[in-house]
């Protein structure tokens, strides 16, 4: 059971990923989180690393596409579109409908789709139970939804078992 909370890889925050490896993997499109993923929770600014490294992805020929389990269309939409990506709010991670939303998207299959998040229980979750490829990034700010800050102590429980019995490769020093 432990391997659908183990993520394929961590990094410490998005633009620490290796778009080349992504492309080595034969990963073609990214589901991406938004929360605390790519922006701050509940916030419309994407820093400008960020913007850095979506050039990348799109260089590299990967498409990427928000998927977000914020129920504020306009929110999702406002970062997505500075992006210039599609997007899926309202999600409901870790189902799997939110997951094949984003792979319809972005006209990508299992084999060649990798979803990034900062949650276990929504992204890595939700991820690995249709078999994709999947990166932990650890959260960029402590402020969250009140819900997510509980699941957050479940988390770390979770990550000391995982420490202990199995191990993600990291992109970068390991998080946690």
């Amino acid at each position: 059971m432990l391997e659908y909370f183990q993520p394929t890889h961590q990094a410490n925050s998005l633009d620490l990923i290796p778009v080349e490896q992504l492309s080595r993997d034969g990963i073609r499109g990214l589901i991406i989180d938004l929360d605390n993923t790519m922006t701050p929770w509940n916030n419309l600014e994407v820093a400008p690393k960020v913007e850095t490294w979506f050039k990348k992805v799109k260089a590299a020929g990967i498409r990427a596409c928000v998927v977000s389990n914020n129920s504020k269309r306009q929110r999702v939409a406002v970062v997505a579109d500075q992006l210039g990506i599609p997007f899926v709010f309202g999600a409901t991670k870790p189902r799997r409908k939110a997951f094949r939303a984003g792979m319809k998207l972005l006209e990508t299959g299992q084999k060649d789709t990798a979803v990034i998040g900062d949650q276990l229980f929504t992204d890595i979750l939700g991820g690995n139970r249709l078999g994709l490829y999947t990166i932990l990034v650890t959260p960029i700010n402590d402020r969250e939804f009140i819900g997510t800050r509980i699941m957050r102590r479940i988390e770390k429980v979770l990550v000391w078992i995982m420490k202990h019995f199995a191990s993600a490769k990291p992109f970068s020093p390991k998080i946690h």
